[in-house]
């Protein structure tokens, strides 16, 4: 892997499973217990690329709003982070709650697929999903080598996108959800989130207790905390809580290092796109 820089940078990461790491001016948060397991992973932020979100932002999604060069410079520079040779498989997500199954080189690219998770086992790629205050998930068994990302707004959280992510890593790869590491990346939290009367008619229909994730604001109106909706959502389905990490930044908070759809595109008219993703370094083959 390239030579980095571990910036201890930020008192709020302590104790939460999540280092910064740096390479060539981009930064990123990297799980600890991803890594130790070794899977390569990393949570991007927008410091380091070539948009103009504004200038220098490391946006690496988003056609319809940057240009093919800038994204396509900022995953080269994204990709200094991890070891030669990795590529990033990445489908249209729909806000929906599709698994995708990467199994070959042809999967690896930006498809037409619609899709808001990927599985796979194979070396030297990294699925990554696309965010910008949603709730990426990185999910990972260390024993079968399978791996997994899943990107949950409010839509995937109420259709239990990572239940349905750990299931089919379960039936296709023979993994135990209770040897899962999974990491739940930056996104926007309880403290800023506010939602209206259909997401909260929805978390109703759909979880017996949806009380415990709102905050109530004002009348139809209440915070919502996507982060402990998807731990609950990964602890039913046997994952331990001990590997279970969650990023201790919302997105709407710190526009400084995350874009936010919500802070930006209404002030902006547009925003950039986060990248999550995790993957097996090349060489090391499928495993099983």
């Amino acid at each position: 892997m390239p030579v980095e820089t571990i910036i201890d940078e930020d008192e709020i990461l302590a104790d939460s499973g999540f280092v910064w790491r740096e390479a060539g001016g981009v930064k990123a948060l990297i799980s600890q217990q991803l890594e130790a397991a070794g899977f390569q992973n990393a949570f991007s932020t927008r410091i380091g690329g070539v948009s103009d979100f504004p200038a220098g932002s490391l946006n690496l999604a988003g056609f319809s709003e940057d240009t093919r060069e800038n994204i396509y410079e900022n995953r080269r520079r994204f990709l200094q982070l991890f070891s030669p040779g990795m590529r990033i498989a990445a489908v249209y997500q729909c806000h929906g709650s599709t698994v995708e199954s990467i199994e070959s080189e042809a999967d690896i690219t930006d498809s037409d697929d619609r899709a808001d998770a990927m599985v796979s086992n194979l070396d030297g790629v990294l699925l990554g999903v696309k965010t910008a205050d949603c709730v990426p998930v990185l999910i990972a068994d260390p024993a079968s080598g399978a791996f997994a990302a899943a990107h949950a707004g409010w839509r995937g959280t109420v259709a239990s996108i990572v239940v349905k992510t750990v299931k089919i890593m379960r039936e296709k790869f023979g993994s135990e959800p209770s040897k899962m590491i999974a990491a739940i990346g930056p996104a926007a939290t309880v403290r800023q989130y506010e939602i209206g009367e259909d997401v909260l008619k929805a978390f109703a229909e759909n979880f017996e207790d949806s009380e415990k994730y709102f905050v109530p604001t004002r009348p139809g109106h209440a915070r919502v905390d996507l982060h402990a909706a998807n731990r609950d959502q990964l602890l039913s389905c046997g994952l331990e809580a001990a590997n279970i990490s969650i990023a201790p930044f919302c997105t709407m908070e710190r526009t400084d290092l995350f874009f936010s759809y919500r802070r930006e595109k209404q002030i902006n008219g547009k925003t950039g796109r986060l990248l999550s993703v995790i993957g097996r370094a090349s060489g090391r083959g499928p495993i099983g």
